[in-house]
């Protein structure tokens, strides 16, 4: 099969349109972002190229004038930079800028806009799974209940009465912690809302969650967690992140396993893994499986997004996912993070 060719580009611009770009276009095969530019060095672009390891420059014509670069994109909305970078580029190499470039920034925007919409409609088709685990979770609390209820109609102790309160209360307590986990899990993201996150703390209330929707018996659960693996993102999409990890783990190890969950620090990457004993992925599919709509699961139990939504959060908060799988022993999803930037007090931002 004939490689794919590369296409080399340069971005002019940092602010909101060059950072939008450099998310795009790092996760296209065949597209080589050889630098980027702004004459504010604290563009959130800039820094955002360093984290995806894309080399940042301030010689605005070195960069033009790089004859490694077939398309400069001008995000800038400058006129001069324009006329510049005319001026200065070498032949051959084509420019985006002006309306072209508002076209390209539109057409990322709508992409944008339906990833969140295909990412919001899995996870909903996803509850469905949940409903056997959600009704066995809440009707045990709910019988409980009224077991003590018809109890406290005949009980004339004060207390007695007041014990069977006090467990009345518990349950309640307990119903409405599960409905509020799953309040949680299946409202809408935010989307561009970031936090510091703690991946260790984010999987075992994925894990919490997981277990509404799949069966984790004879399932046994291993945990290597390094102190404070903190990452920024959106800590309701890192979440079902984990969710979808945490349940495909489970659903391959129909016989039961082991379910391992791991993170940790290396130098300036933060770690987060999800590895199980199961069936494991062939090798002819795994280069498949983060593609819209692929599934190996039979029809009615997988919506083919999963993966493909997890590779897109990953991708959006800077981070990359890859994957070991031996047929019969198990899979590994390895998911690294660059790490969350110190929070500086007031008066030195």
């Amino acid at each position: 099969m004939a490689q794919p060719l590369t296409t080399k580009v340069a971005i002019l611009g940092a602010g909101k349109g060059g950072t939008a770009l450099l998310d795009l276009l790092h996760q296209i095969p065949g597209i080589v972002i050889v630098g980027i530019t702004d004459k504010n060095p604290s563009a959130p672009g800039l820094q955002r190229a360093r984290d995806l390891n894309v080399p940042v420059t301030d010689e605005v014509c070195d960069l033009v004038a790089n004859h490694g670069v077939s398309l400069i994109l001008d995000v800038t909305g400058d006129p001069d930079m324009e006329r510049f970078v005319l001026a200065h580029k070498s032949p051959g190499v084509e420019v985006l800028s002006g309306a072209a470039t508002r076209l390209l920034w539109n057409l990322i925007q709508h992409q944008t806009k339906l990833q969140a919409e295909l990412f919001h409609a899995e996870k909903l088709a996803g509850l469905g799974s949940f409903a056997a685990g959600i009704a066995h979770d809440i009707n045990n609390p709910l019988q409980l209940i009224l077991g003590l209820a018809e109890y406290l109609a005949e009980e004339q102790d004060p207390a007695v009465v007041r014990e069977y309160a006090r467990d009345i209360v518990q349950a309640v307590h307990r119903t409405s912690a599960i409905c509020r986990d799953l309040t949680r899990y299946a409202r809408r993201s935010l989307g561009e809302e970031s936090a510091r996150v703690d991946l260790s703390v984010k999987l075992d209330e994925a894990l919490k969650i997981a277990r509404y929707a799949v069966e984790f018996q004879d399932i046994a659960v291993v945990r290597h967690y390094a102190p404070e693996p903190i990452v920024t993102g959106n800590p309701d999409e890192l979440l079902h992140v984990f969710v979808n990890l945490i349940s495909n783990a489970v659903q391959a190890m129909e016989q039961g396993g082991t379910l391992t969950l791991h993170t940790g620090v290396e130098g300036r990457t933060v770690i987060a893994g999800v590895s199980d004993t199961g069936c494991g992925i062939p090798q002819d599919l795994i280069g498949r499986i983060f593609e819209p709509f692929f599934t190996t699961k039979p029809p009615g139990k997988g919506t083919g997004l999963g993966l493909y939504n997890v590779k897109s959060i990953i991708a959006k908060w800077h981070g990359k996912i890859c994957v070991e799988s031996r047929v019969g022993m198990g899979s590994t999803f390895r998911i690294e993070f660059p790490p969350a930037e110190p929070i500086l007090p007031e008066n030195e931002s």
